[in-house]
């Protein structure tokens, strides 16, 4: 798969295009019990800001940690390249989930009154009080999602955009 800096940076940029659309409307729809046009419009507001949270989260977090741990827990020269694969999702969502969760409590919550998403009567103690909860409660309905997501739709997709793309390297 991806062989130069260059290729990796496009191969995350995929999957953050791929993977971000998917995670905001799933959380909208949770937190608002169900999906709505509104809720399609609103998340237009919180997809663009997400993209580049994750992006850079991918890039500098994320791609290197799980590289690092999958190569020293699956060395290739003893494991299948599928496992090798397979071991990288799973330890990239492991460390992107709770990662983009956080952010995602912090922008879903009304931390940024009127920009983001903004609930009436927001009182700031408030936030911090019910803060872990929320952030734990996230991120316990998005890791099986997150993880399911990519070992069955999502890396799938972006391996074979990736080829088209680059097909000649």
């Amino acid at each position: 798969m991806p062989k130069t800096k260059f290729q990796r940076a496009m191969f995350a940029l995929i999957t953050v295009v791929i993977t971000v659309p998917c995670f905001v409307i799933y959380c909208l729809s949770i937190e608002n019990g169900g999906i709505s046009n509104i809720d399609l419009l609103f998340a237009l507001k919180l997809i663009p800001i997400e993209l580049i949270l994750a992006y850079l989260s991918e890039m500098l977090i994320g791609s290197p940690l799980s590289l690092k741990l999958a190569l020293k827990t699956f060395p290739p020269k003893e494991y299948k390249p599928m496992i090798v694969e397979t071991a990288i999702i799973c330890i990239t969502v492991t460390i992107m989930c709770p990662l983009m969760t956080f952010l995602a409590t912090i922008l879903y919550t009304g931390i940024f009154p009127g920009i983001i998403y903004h609930q009436p009567g927001f009182d700031i103690s408030q936030f911090f009080i019910n803060f872990i909860p929320n952030f734990l409660q996230t991120l316990v309905q998005n890791f099986p999602f997150a993880l399911l997501g990519q070992l069955f739709f999502i890396q799938p997709l972006t391996r074979k955009i990736f080829k088209l793309i680059f097909k000649n390297s």
